[in-house]
C-alpha cells in the first residue's frame, strides 16, 4: 500500500445525516481517512444515489421503483449531486486548512450500479451490454472530476479511489433477479465484466476494489491497486487465490471484527492461511448502521498500530 503499515480506514457509510459531524470523524480517528457517506439522508445519498451523483452526461431520475435513465437533467441528479457536494465541503471545512497525507474516497462500481439504475423502458440496466459499458465510461469520466475536484481542495494530499461493488458475485452467477422479480438476469462473460472494472478504474491511477459479499471474486478485484474484503467472508479455498494477488503486489484491506483483541486475531489467522504481511484494516463494511461508530473507528486504529 502506499501509505506505512499499522494504518486504518473505513468502508466509506457512516450513521447521521451531518457531514460536517461525519468529516470531523473521519480525521480525528483514523490514521486513512475517507469521504464520509450518510445514506441515512435517503435514497439520494445512499448506494444508488452516490453512484447517480458521479455519472457524466447520463441523467437519472427516481420513479416508484427506484432509480431509472431519463433522456434530460433531473431535480433528483441535481439534488444527488448537491449532497456530494455538501459532503466534499464538509471535509474541506472540517480540515481546517490542514492536508491529510492520504484520503480516500469511494463511489459505487459499474456493475452494482447497473443493479440498481433501471433503463428507461423499466429493466435494469444489467440486462443491456451497451448500457453497461455506457455507465462504466460515464462513471470513469465523472470519477475523473470528482477526484479533480478534490484535489483541488487538498493538492498536497495523495487521494485514492475505491469502488464498492457488493453485487459482482451476483451479477457473476446469474443472482440479480429482473424487474418483475419472476427471472433473474443473465450472466455477462468475466472478461466483459473485468473490462468494464477496468474502465472505471482508469478515472485514477491508486483503487481500491472492495466487494464484502461470501467467497467474492478476487482475481476480478485485483484489477485495482489494492482489493478491499472482509475476513469473515473469505473461505479456504480462497487462499490461493488471495496469495496469488499479494504476491504479485496488490494490497489489502481487510475487513476486521469490533474489538482490539478480535481484530488482532483475525490478522493472525489470515497470516496463518496465506502470509499476509502489509495489511490495512477496515470495519467488515459500512458503518451506517453502528450506534457507536467512533468506539469502532478508535479501536480499528489501535490494532493497527500493534500489528
Amino acid at each position: 500500500m502506499p501509505w506505512s503499515t499499522g494504518t486504518a480506514t473505513g468502508v466509506g457509510s457512516l450513521p447521521g445525516t451531518d457531514p460536517l459531524e461525519a468529516a470531523k470523524l473521519v480525521l480525528g480517528e483514523l490514521s486513512v481517512p475517507h469521504l464520509p457517506e450518510l445514506p441515512a439522508r435517503g435514497h439520494l445519498a445512499d448506494l444508488a444515489g452516490r453512484g447517480a451523483a458521479l455519472l457524466a452526461d447520463l441523467h437519472v431520475d427516481v420513479q416508484p421503483t427506484g432509480w431509472r435513465f431519463v433522456p434530460r437533467p433531473s431535480r433528483d441528479g441535481q439534488r444527488a449531486r448537491d449532497l456530494l457536494q455538501q459532503d466534499v465541503d464538509a471535509l474541506e471545512l472540517a480540515a481546517h486548512g490542514a492536508h491529510p497525507e492520504h484520503l480516500k474516497l469511494q463511489a459505487t462500481g459499474p456493475w452494482t450500479l447497473a443493479t440498481v439504475v433501471e433503463l428507461h423502458r423499466g429493466d435494469k440496466a444489467l440486462a443491456d451490454p451497451t448500457a453497461v459499458a455506457d455507465i462504466a465510461q460515464s462513471l470513469a469520466e465523472g470519477l475523473r472530476q470528482h477526484v479533480a475536484d478534490v484535489q483541488r481542495r487538498f493538492p498536497q494530499t495523495r487521494l485514492h479511489l475505491q469502488l464498492d461493488e457488493p453485487s459482482l458475485n451476483g451479477v457473476l452467477h446469474a443472482g440479480i433477479p429482473t424487474a418483475s422479480g419472476f427471472a433473474t438476469l443473465r450472466a455477462p462473460d468475466r472478461q466483459v465484466v473485468r473490462d468494464r472494472l477496468r474502465t472505471a478504474l482508469a478515472a485514477h491511477d491508486s483503487t481500491v476494489l472492495h466487494c464484502c459479499a461470501r467467497r467474492p471474486p478476487i482475481d476480478l478485484l485485483a484489477e485495482a491497486t489494492a482489493i478491499s474484503v472482509d475476513a469473515a467472508m473469505l473461505d479456504p479455498r480462497d487462499d490461493d487465490a488471495l496469495g496469488e494477488v499479494l504476491e504479485r503486489g496488490t494490497g489489502l484491506l481487510l475487513g476486521v471484527p469490533r474489538g482490539v483483541k478480535a481484530a488482532l486475531e483475525t490478522v493472525a489467522r489470515m497470516r496463518d492461511r496465506v502470509g499476509v504481511r502489509d495489511v490495512t484494516l477496515t470495519p467488515p463494511c459500512g458503518l451506517a448502521l453502528d450506534p457507536d461508530s467512533k468506539t469502532t473507528m478508535q479501536q480499528l486504529t489501535k490494532a493497527a498500530g500493534e500489528l
